[in-house]
C-alpha cells in the first residue's frame, strides 16, 4: 500500500499548480507522475484528494477530486510567546515540536534579559511547514516577528493571559490548575502564555504584565529551560482546550 503524500500548498483550492518546493520533493524525491493521486492541505483547516495532470522537470499541475474540511481537536487560539534563546537550533526544535502538538500562534519577545535581540524567521516557517505536513495538522500555526516586551503587553487580547515566572516574592498560581481545574476554565477559548528567556523575565516587565492582566503563573516545581517550558506550558493549554 502506498504511502499518502501530503503537500502544503496555501489556496490549494483555488490554484492548479504545486509551489516550486513541493514541486521539486514531488518529482524529484517521490517520482510522481500524471495520474499519481496525492493529498493537499492549505494550512488554514482544508485537506485536498487531487491527482496529479501534469509532471514536468520543475511543474507539476494539478486538479482537485475532493474537497476535505477538517475540524480541530482543540477549542479556541493558543497562543504562545516566548523570548527566543541565544542558540536558534533550540527555538527551531521548540517550534517543530508545539507544532506537532498543536498550536495556534507563535510570537517572540525581546526582553530585558534576552539573549536574543534579532531573528530571522525564513527558517522556522520551513521548520514549522515541515511539522505541518509531518503530522498532518490542517491549520499552520501563524508566525510572528521579534516584538519587544512592552509593545507585545500593550497589544489588546482576548481569552485569558499568563506569565511565567521563577520570583518567590510574586505570587503565583499553578498554570495547569488555572486552565484546567478551575469554574472559569470551562468557558476558556483562548490562552495567550508567555516564556521568559534563561535568565527570566525581569521582575518589572512581570509586575507590568500583572498589572495589564496577565495572571502570574509557574510551571511546576522544576526550574526549566525557556525551550522545555515553552512546550510544556503548550501541552496543559492543550490538554485544557481539547474538544
Amino acid at each position: 500500500m502506498k504511502e499518502t503524500r501530503f503537500f502544503y500548498v496555501p489556496n490549494a483550492g483555488k490554484l492548479t499548480e504545486l509551489p516550486l518546493d513541493e514541486a521539486m520533493h514531488a518529482l524529484r524525491v517521490l517520482r510522481l507522475k500524471s495520474g499519481d493521486e496525492m493529498f493537499l492541505m492549505d494550512g488554514s483547516g482544508t485537506f485536498y484528494k487531487a491527482e496529479v495532470t501534469i509532471a514536468a522537470t520543475k511543474r507539476c499541475m494539478y486538479r482537485i477530486i475532493e474537497t476535505l474540511p477538517q475540524e480541530k481537536n482543540w477549542r479556541g487560539h493558543l497562543h504562545l510567546a516566548v523570548a527566543p534563546t541565544k542558540m536558534m537550533d533550540r527555538i527551531e526544535w521548540l517550534c517543530e515540536k508545539a507544532t506537532e502538538v498543536g498550536v495556534d500562534e507563535f510570537s517572540f519577545l525581546n526582553c530585558k534579559f534576552s539573549e536574543r535581540k534579532v531573528m530571522r524567521t525564513v527558517r522556522l516557517d520551513k521548520i514549522i511547514v515541515s511539522a505541518v505536513k509531518q503530522s498532518r495538522k490542517p491549520w499552520k500555526p501563524q508566525l510572528n516577528s521579534l516584538i519587544s516586551f512592552k509593545d507585545f503587553i500593550d497589544t489588546p487580547r482576548v481569552g485569558l493571559k499568563f506569565i511565567a515566572h521563577c520570583y518567590d516574592e510574586v505570587k503565583r498560581i499553578d498554570f495547569f490548575d488555572a486552565i484546567y481545574n478551575s469554574e472559569k476554565s470551562k468557558s476558556i477559548s483562548d490562552i495567550t502564555v508567555l516564556i521568559g528567556p534563561e535568565g527570566d523575565f525581569s521582575i518589572d516587565e512581570v509586575k507590568y504584565a500583572i498589572n495589564n492582566g496577565y495572571i502570574s503563573v509557574s510551571l511546576g516545581n522544576s526550574r526549566l529551560r525557556t525551550e522545555t517550558a515553552a512546550l510544556s506550558a503548550v501541552l496543559m493549554g492543550h490538554l485544557a482546550l481539547r474538544k
